[in-house]
């Protein structure tokens, strides 16, 4: 993985009508959650990652890094916001008086109030406690079983109407990690829709947010139970599989039939029923289809997500379907239902999709209503154009995939980055191609282009997983794009890919990080650093998105960036005369804009943890700047070295170019190797350093 691909991935699921109130308002976020349940670790991570200023109020520190007092908290966060800070509340704030003092806040401050509950099966929570070590707050050892379980007992989930915005809760270590990557990438003026997100459906008191905490259980076998406890206890299962999360929202945004609600960067098709509208196929019979055929590629999708999305609650194929995945056993993360308007799904209801499918006519024409009509119109021209560029018709039970340029308003709107147009099979004789009801011919091919719209879907997400080979972490929940094989194609950059060209545009909303402003490029720290020293210059050129965008007439902007990489590296060495500098581009960025990399030789970062990681700067996809700036002077182009080869090759030093079988093996010879550079990058200055050592000797 590349770093900068970590560095930000700004959330674009603003609700329209709500921006010109909203941005830049501070937010606080109450933290909900027993002792051990993750409230500092999420903080810790939101603020590592996020663009926007955090600051977190915790009464285990508060005091001079000793334990405080509510009261402190209450000043500091009062103070706070009237510097226009965002605020992360970490205490266990497990009932409603805890609350109530902080949401006040919001009376004497124009803030949004949100809830993070971190609601986890209680075993894992006093497992956790009784094993740390060290704690702020001193809650460690046998003791922590009694008072995980005490704290528990009769707690109140937050509700809506306490002053609340929007409630987030989690059940399992998968939606901590949706929520930490929802607010790991607000930047100072996104904002997120209204309600309550995550939580079992089990009646409409959930959806009001009126549901008890898993109630108490004893402590592990192994850890010595306080007397107080008594010994029968209600025991809470500790399976980490959620059912299908329910979506609350107000009554201006569209509602979750069921399901999980789906965050920027997840790979995620929305999809809507094929044939049994104004084709009128026989909705049992296509409920069965759906479903196999979903139970066939589920779990050829990665990390990606099938949503099936229907206007109308009231459908009886909806059910349908529905019933047949949960006697399927079919992972309701990976496949659930959602009622709303599928060109509206982000800010309409919350939920991202990057992916949609189009029910078409076989002409791939606008007009005509439903569906197709619904989303030619709300994708604007942009749609009908990439379409004719790729087909002029379409074959029942086939599809085919069509991306959207970022001009197009369901891109820039909705986060939609592909359409897969679909065509299905027709029984209505006042339809063209009509079956007359032969069943046999019309399953077949109702199958056909259900397998045929996964397929191309999961040809995205593997597309995806490819470039993540280069530049995107294994973390889940990032964005996902899809990578053109040809160098002289164009590229179609999913959501979160568009940071840095966020950033190259307008530094002045992504303070953190910006260390340096120029007409012509912008320097940022990289928060995964792959190195002691690692920072990016970016180029301010609206259409240089990467290498193979560069010609001859950027040659001025291509030795800016350079000489604004030497000049900051030469501020570290002045720093830290031991280090060495290597100035490069990488052959096939995931993220838009182009980008130089200054990184310093030792890679000693806890970030730099696997093979892709290294070789993305220690083999030829690695380009040296001055390498590349003579070769557009000669030739006019960069040579770029995309072989997926360079990413699986085995881990050598970057100095004795010896082999080693892992990274920490290979990270123990590093920072004892003595060799000099290769030769190669000794010549026309592609290393840059205080003065060569005459003494260093082989390993």
């Amino acid at each position: 993985m590349e770093v900068d691909d970590e560095i930000m991935n700004p959330k674009d699921s603003k609700q329209e009508d709500n921006n010109n109130n909203n941005n830049n308002k501070p937010l606080v976020v109450i933290l909900v959650g027993a002792p051990g349940s993750g409230k500092s670790t999420f903080c810790d991570h939101v603020m590592r990652v996020s663009t926007r200023p955090w600051l977190r109020v915790c009464q285990d520190t508060i005091g001079n890094d000793k334990a405080g007092t509510k009261a402190q908290c209450l000043a500091l966060s009062s103070t706070s916001l009237k510097d226009e800070k965002s605020m992360l509340i970490d205490r266990c704030n497990l009932n409603i008086e805890q609350r109530a003092d902080f949401i006040k806040l919001k009376e004497s401050h124009q803030v949004d109030m949100h809830a993070v509950v971190l609601d986890l099966p209680a075993k894992l929570c006093i497992s956790r406690s009784v094993k740390r070590t060290g704690h702020e707050g001193n809650l460690q050892g046998g003791r922590a079983a009694a008072v995980v379980n005490q704290m528990l007992k009769k707690k109140e989930l937050p509700k809506l109407n306490e002053g609340f915005t929007r409630i987030t809760i989690c059940q399992n270590e998968n939606d901590v990690q949706e929520a930490v990557n929802t607010y790991g990438s607000l930047s100072s003026s996104d904002v997120l829709p209204p309600g309550i997100f995550g939580g079992k459906k089990t009646d409409t008191k959930i959806q009001l947010g009126i549901m008890k905490f898993l109630k108490r259980v004893d402590a592990p076998s192994n850890v010595a139970s306080d007397k107080t406890i008594p010994e029968s206890s209600n025991v809470t299962s500790d399976k980490t599989i959620p059912e299908p999360s329910n979506v609350t929202t107000n009554e201006n945004h569209e509602g979750q039939e069921s399901g999980t609600h789906v965050l920027d960067g997840v790979p995620t098709l929305a999809f809507p029923f094929i044939s049994t509208a104004d084709f009128q196929f026989d909705i049992e019979k296509a409920s069965e289809i759906i479903v196999e055929t979903v139970e066939e590629f589920v779990n050829k999708i990665g990390n990606g997500r099938l949503v099936l999305v229907d206007l109308s609650h009231g459908l009886k194929i909806l059910s349908m379907v529905k019933s047949k995945a949960v006697m399927k056993n079919i992972d309701p993360t990976k496949f659930f239902t959602f009622v709303g308007d599928i060109t509206k799904l982000r800010s309409g209801g919350g939920l991202h999709c990057n992916v949609i499918a189009n029910a078409a006519n076989w002409r791939l024409k606008p007009g005509g209503g439903g569906v197709n009509a619904a989303i030619f119109d709300a994708a604007g021209l942009d749609l009908e154009t990439e379409t004719k560029k790729r087909a002029g018709s379409l074959t029942p039970g086939k599809s085919i995939t069509v991306p959207l340029p970022s001009t197009s308003p369901m891109f820039s709107k909705q986060g939609v980055t592909h359409v897969i147009h679909v065509l299905g099979p027709n029984m209505n004789p006042k339809r063209p191609n009509c079956l007359k009801d032969d069943y046999n011919i019309g399953c077949k091919v109702l199958r056909e282009a259900y397998s045929s719209l996964f397929e191309n879907f999961a040809s995205i997400v593997r597309a995806q997983e490819k470039s993540s080979g280069y530049e995107v972490s294994n973390k889940k929940l990032k964005g996902f794009v899809e990578v053109n094989e040809s160098k002289n194609m164009s590229k179609d950059w999913g959501t979160w890919a568009q940071a840095l060209y966020k950033v190259a545009m307008h530094p002045e909303k992504h303070g953190n990080g910006v260390i340096e402003v120029l007409d012509d490029v912008v320097v940022l720290n990289d928060v995964y650093p792959k190195a002691q020293k690692h920072i990016l210059v970016i180029a301010r050129t609206k259409g240089l998105d990467r290498l193979v965008d560069v010609n001859r007439k950027h040659l001025p902007i291509l030795r800016t960036m350079h000489a604004v990489g030497v000049k900051w590296a030469e501020t570290f060495l002045k720093e830290n005369q031991s280090l060495v500098f290597r100035l490069g581009y990488h052959s096939s960025p995931s993220m838009r804009q182009l980008h130089l990399h200054v990184i310093s030789q030792d890679f000693d970062s806890k970030h730099l943890r696997n093979k892709k990681h290294w070789n993305s700067f220690n083999t030829p996809f690695f380009r040296d700047s001055v390498d590349v700036i003579q070769e557009i002077s000669e030739n006019g182009k960069p040579t770029l070295n995309e072989d997926e080869k360079f990413m699986s090759m085995g881990l050598r030093c970057n100095r004795c170019r010896s082999a080693h079988p892992n990274i920490p093996r290979l990270k123990s010879h590093i920072t004892i190797c003595k060799s000099p550079f290769p030769a190669n990058l000794l010549q026309n200055e592609r290393l840059l350093r205080i003065a060569p050592n005459k003494d260093d000797n082989a390993c």
